[in-house]
């Protein structure tokens, strides 16, 4: 509050009536919130307040609805050493976590209700219900609130009265766009305090609460990588061919590193999330990916409709190649002796390919993918991507789309590689013949629960060789999975196969029991 001789004046009779009966309401609708502003720019002295993102209007009323003081909070200062240090997290998680923390960026007592203890009172009722009131808003709550109090102008004791903590002077600068500051040359008194128990505790703690972690999901990703980093990561790239007629200001080999900062951030690598993320880079960080200065001499960010046009152009095999050399640079050689697992995936909140990935396990090496076009499945895609694996002598496991005769053949034959295959009900001759001869483990594996995404049942849908026994119930170690290796025998044991039954025409599932030349199990 500023300072006033009203303010040490006793309170009378009526103005202890007053406090008593005040009340503190939030404004949501355009019309007050306008008369707020026009309030602000009459009697504070920093004017109104274009506030941004998630922000919360309140004013005290008295028992006749006169509106007596105004609150703003809105979104908390980025960059605030003492209440970093005060609250004791570390950079990132105050990024992902910032939301949490909001700024009473404006407090007016109105001229004709400069009456004692008013503000404090106010104050008061206002930090009772805000977290509250966030959480009904915005789908969160928030933990801390900070102020910064003019010395020159205002005393500070409605803060200090309430329990706030002074955390001393700032460095005099004040945020003039998204990433640049400039000095004002009037250092704040910076005041905090938590409006839940334990509020600094939980900010610090990792991973949040699940009443939390929205916001961190919320927020995204940042990058933390310094410019001579960015720069190192354009040079593996810049080999990439050009798929447009003209450059001006993205060349693609700096959209490309974006992508993989996205990656090493571990943010969403969506085309609107990489725009965020563009849009959250310094203009050093910019100028280190490549962009190119518009005419203003700034360094622009590329729009979401900038990567759906990258997503779409680039040459995909040129650009696997780069990420497999880079793999090499940083990580070495794959492990020789490892599983090869082979998956596929399909995009769940939308239209699009699905891609077949081949990574080594447990190391979670990168060893290739390769698009499944929506006119084909998964089957003939990853026979294909054998031939581009290192396989031979290695195991290779996928999943039941991809128990077929022909699969199991063509890896052993052609690729020197074992398999490790599983068998569903879907394939009720093979289950069978397989539970005749291997007996069931003493703690089988659980049963897979059914994935509730469609896209599962349409790939099961693209490799089932026959129907699945709907009314079976599961059985103990009889649905997980069988490890079936490259037979050690003659090749003459695919003379007794047992011809399949209800099998797709080029892609046969084996049925013959333990003979079958691609479905062998594993020897003793």
């Amino acid at each position: 509050m500023k300072r006033s001789n009203s303010s040490s004046r006793a309170a009378s009779a009526a103005d202890q009536a007053i406090v008593q009966a005040v009340r503190v309401v939030p404004l949501t609708e355009p019309g007050p919130r306008r008369r707020f502003q026009s309030l602000l720019r009459q009697h504070h002295y920093l004017g109104g307040l274009k506030a941004v993102g998630e922000q919360m209007y309140y004013v005290a009323v008295d028992a006749q609805g006169r509106w007596l003081a105004l609150l703003l909070f809105s979104a908390a200062a980025r960059h605030l050493k003492h209440r970093d240090h005060w609250i004791g997290w570390s950079r990132a998680q105050r990024d992902r976590r910032l939301a949490l923390v909001v700024n009473n960026s404006r407090f007016l007592i109105l001229p004709h209700a400069r009456i004692p203890n008013l503000g404090s009172r106010v104050l008061r009722l206002a930090l009772d219900r805000l977290s509250a009131d966030w959480q009904a808003r915005y789908g969160h709550p928030v933990l801390v609130v900070e102020t910064f109090v003019d010395p020159e102008q205002f005393s500070g004791t409605v803060y200090t009265a309430q329990g706030w903590q002074e955390l001393g002077l700032t460095d005099g600068w004040g945020r003039c766009r998204r990433d640049y500051y400039v000095a004002h040359d009037r250092p704040k008194r910076l005041f905090v305090r938590e409006i839940v128990r334990h509020a600094r505790r939980r900010l610090q703690a990792e991973p949040l609460k699940p009443a939390l972690a929205a916001v961190e999901k919320k927020a995204g990703g940042r990058c933390y990588h310094k410019c001579g980093q960015i720069q190192a990561l354009t040079e593996h790239f810049k080999a990439l061919p050009e798929y447009r007629g003209r450059v001006e200001s993205y060349p693609v080999w700096s959209l490309v590193t974006l992508l993989l900062l996205a990656f090493l951030c571990d943010a969403p690598r969506g085309q609107k999330d990489l725009a965020k993320l563009a849009r959250r880079l310094t203009q050093h960080q910019r100028r280190a990916l490549g962009i190119r200065p518009n005419a203003q001499g700034r360094f622009p960010a590329p729009s979401q409709s900038t990567f759906s046009r990258l997503l779409s152009g680039l040459d995909a095999r040129r650009l696997n190649q780069v990420l497999l050399d880079i793999q090499t640079q940083v990580r070495g050689a794959p492990p020789p002796g490892e599983l090869i697992a082979v998956d596929g995936k399909e995009p769940r909140h939308g239209p699009g390919e699905s891609l077949l990935t081949a990574v080594s396990v447990p190391s979670q090496y990168y060893l290739g993918s390769a698009r499944v076009d929506t006119k084909t499945n998964e089957i003939p895609v990853a026979r294909a991507l054998f031939g581009e694996l290192e396989r031979v002598g290695r195991t290779v496991a996928l999943d039941a789309l991809h128990t077929q005769d022909q699969t199991a053949r063509e890896l052993v034959l052609e690729h020197g590689a074992h398999y490790l295959l599983t068998v569903k009900n879907n394939q009720p001759p093979l289950r069978q013949n397989i539970e005749k001869k291997v007996p069931v483990p003493p703690t089988g594996f659980s049963p897979s629960e059914p994935d509730a995404h469609p896209g599962a049942e349409r790939r099961q849908e693209q490799g089932r060789g026959g129907k699945p026994d709907a009314g079976e119930p599961p059985r103990r170690g009889g649905g997980g999975g069988l490890s079936l290796r490259r037979p050690s025998g003659a090749p003459d044991a695919a003379a007794k196969r047992t011809p399949g039954r209800n099998r797709r025409p080029h892609h046969r599932s084996g049925t013959g029991g333990a003979g079958g030349p691609g479905l062998a199990p594993g020897q003793p």
